[in-house]
């Protein structure tokens, strides 16, 4: 049973994703309290619904504390709905966004493919594909096993989405995918504003994994058409 914490200050929102979210068979915590729900984080939660607008401090601060610490991952719920307010959630590190009103049906069906796609990360690989692979002279390894990389021989920890979005241009080396391909790669399904979703997880990777993000070795921009993977593999 997943055990979801919901950080929301509008109570009557709380009781209706609790109600719909328990009838899914889920465990369910609710606070309306930011400094709470980084508490809960902390606790072996498999995720975190974030409402931005909380009464002790903000839902993005509430992300990078969260962020800093661990890979849970996070939906956030929020009444900011231009494109900027989206990509800078993104940025923080979220898994998802949904702007208010929303259709709670939704939220639930999203909640399911953000879990189905965290606990498939988490698990061991597959027969079939290599547990690690470095390119570069070992400048990068790839740890599909630990779901995370080894940067110039210093683990690096990635979220759910950063390391599914490298995992999908590694397993197509010098193919370029575009936006779309990624984001339906990443999320399992795809939706309006996936441009600008997909640059923000881009940005957020190449700070984590590039000598130079500026300067890419791994993650390359075509223009006009996507991104594709440039490490060159290391030797067996």
């Amino acid at each position: 049973m997943a055990r979801i914490v919901i950080v929301e200050d509008e109570s009557k929102i709380s009781e209706i994703l609790k109600s719909y979210l328990e009838a899914e068979g889920f465990e369910v915590l609710v606070t309306d309290s930011g400094a709470e729900g980084v508490e809960w984080a902390r606790r072996e939660m498999d995720l975190i619904i974030l409402d931005l607008m909380l009464p002790d401090m903000s839902g993005e601060e509430v992300c990078r504390v969260i962020r800093s610490e661990s890979n849970v991952p996070i939906i956030m719920l929020t009444a900011k709905s231009s494109e900027e307010e989206r990509i800078r959630g993104l940025g923080l590190g979220a898994d998802d966004y949904v702007v208010k009103p929303f259709s709670p049906r939704e939220l639930v069906l999203r909640v399911k493919a953000v879990l189905k796609r965290s606990r498939r990360e988490a698990s061991p690989a597959a027969p079939d594909l290599a547990p690690a692979q470095g390119y570069n002279k070992g400048t990068l390894v790839i740890r599909y096993g630990e779901h995370d990389v080894v940067v110039n021989g210093n683990v690096v920890s990635l979220t759910p989405v950063e390391f599914k979005a490298l995992a999908s241009l590694a397993k197509n080396p010098g193919r370029v995918l575009s936006r779309a391909q990624l984001i339906d790669m990443v999320y399992g399904y795809s939706f309006e504003g996936y441009d600008r979703t997909v640059d923000a997880h881009i940005k957020n990777l190449r700070r984590k994994i590039e000598p130079d993000p500026r300067s890419p070795l791994f993650v390359q921009t075509v223009y006009g058409l996507g991104y594709r993977f440039s490490g060159i593999p290391d030797a067996d």
